[in-house]
C-alpha cells in the first residue's frame, strides 16, 4: 500500500467501496505491465527471427 492509499484509508468514508477502488487500481497497473512485458518480449522475438533470417548470428554445426 502506498502512501496515497494509506492516506486515503484515514478518511471516513464508505470501507468496501475504498477497497473497490483500490482493488480496481492495483489491476490497472498490473494489467499495464503484463501489457508492457508482452511488448518487450515480441519486439526481442521479432529481432532474434529478423537476425536468424540474415544468416547472422547463426550456430549451424550440425556434425557436433
Amino acid at each position: 500500500m502506498g502512501l496515497r492509499d494509506f492516506a486515503r484509508s484515514l478518511r471516513p468514508g464508505n470501507d468496501q467501496q475504498l477497497a473497490n477502488q483500490i482493488a480496481a487500481e492495483k489491476r490497472v497497473r498490473r494489467h499495464r505491465a503484463a501489457t508492457k512485458a508482452a511488448r518487450k518480449g515480441q519486439a526481442w522475438e521479432d529481432k532474434d527471427r529478423a537476425r536468424d533470417r540474415t544468416g547472422r548470428d547463426r550456430i549451424t554445426d550440425w556434425d557436433a
